[in-house]
């Protein structure tokens, strides 16, 4: 895999690697053919969540048609698109929830200082684009931890980044940081608990740093969610949703109750997007995907 991040790619990868879409190509096929089933929420949108959706976990249906189908549903947003999709998105009365490009990496992050004049380069044109769409959220990650000790890391990213925020405030944009698990999915991730998160939140203390909480990962790491949430919402700008274990459907088959924790979500006052991200297994995809809205529109 090239080392510079394709989420998409990668984390498809991973989950066809494991077996986790066992049923590959045909349930891939048949959502691509029946984009627009299945795609009207049995209630009225109780508009307390701002729902958004990750486009790599549904990549194989055509954007544009993926688009039009979320507008129906009463998603508000895609995550993780690049500059290239943003216009199309648009186009449905949709907006990025949270804009990436091919450069931002995983394993290459802040946490390394001889990535941040790279980095800030290439961010403050991500960040410009952004601010030309009007688009709020830009993704950053800690990058690896190659033996690093976590204080250390939390200093080199805080200097790497100071100085890119100060440009995003100009431009109204944030920059946010996800939590990922180190134990399943990213091995060696250095930002794999809230609190690391947290430690670096108040190092830099700029108010367009934030933390995207996923709670997939989070559960993996550290379980104790909605405590987590309650006692950490002022750092955290974005959410994350999928099964565990499996990274897929949030239904009964797994251990995360969604609702409750999307109830204490709304609670905290959050304004942000809460975003699915969870891998389909059932063949139609936009199905399970209406029944995850469903389950957290709180």
């Amino acid at each position: 895999m090239n080392k510079n991040f394709s989420r998409r790619d990668a984390l498809k990868s991973i989950a066809i690697g494991s077996g986790v879409l066992s049923i590959g190509g045909v349930a891939s096929s048949f959502a691509a053919m029946n984009y627009i089933d299945n795609n009207t929420l049995l209630n009225k949108p109780k508009n307390n969540i701002k729902h958004s959706v990750c486009r790599w976990c549904f990549q194989d249906i055509p954007l544009d048609k993926f688009a039009k189908t979320c507008a129906s549903m009463g998603i508000q947003a895609i995550d993780l698109l690049k500059p290239s999709e943003w216009e199309t998105v648009e186009e449905y009365g949709l907006v990025c929830s949270m804009a990436t490009d091919d450069f931002a990496s995983i394993e290459n992050g802040f946490n390394e200082p001889e990535n941040h004049s790279n980095l800030q380069e290439k961010y403050r044109g991500l960040i410009n684009k952004a601010s030309r769409h009007n688009i709020k959220n830009v993704i950053v990650f800690s990058g690896n931890r190659r033996g690093m000790d976590e204080e250390t890391g939390i200093k080199n990213c805080a200097k790497g980044l100071k100085p890119l925020l100060k440009y995003a405030k100009k431009k109204n944009v944030t920059l946010v940081m996800e939590l990922l698990n180190s134990k399943v999915d990213h091995p060696d991730y250095m930002a794999d608990h809230t609190a690391w998160g947290v430690a670096l939140a108040k190092e830099i203390q700029a108010d367009n740093f934030k933390l995207l909480f996923d709670i997939y990962h989070m559960q993996v790491m550290e379980g104790d969610i909605i405590a987590s949430i309650k006692k950490n919402y002022n750092y955290i700008g974005h959410y994350h949703t999928a099964g565990v274990p499996g990274r897929n459907e949030i239904d009964d088959t797994q251990e995360l109750f969604y609702p409750a924790i999307m109830k204490a979500i709304v609670d905290t006052g959050f304004t942000g997007y809460v975003a699915q991200e969870f891998i389909p297994t059932n063949p139609d995809e936009i199905l399970s995907l209406r029944k995850a809205i469903e389950i957290c529109d709180v």
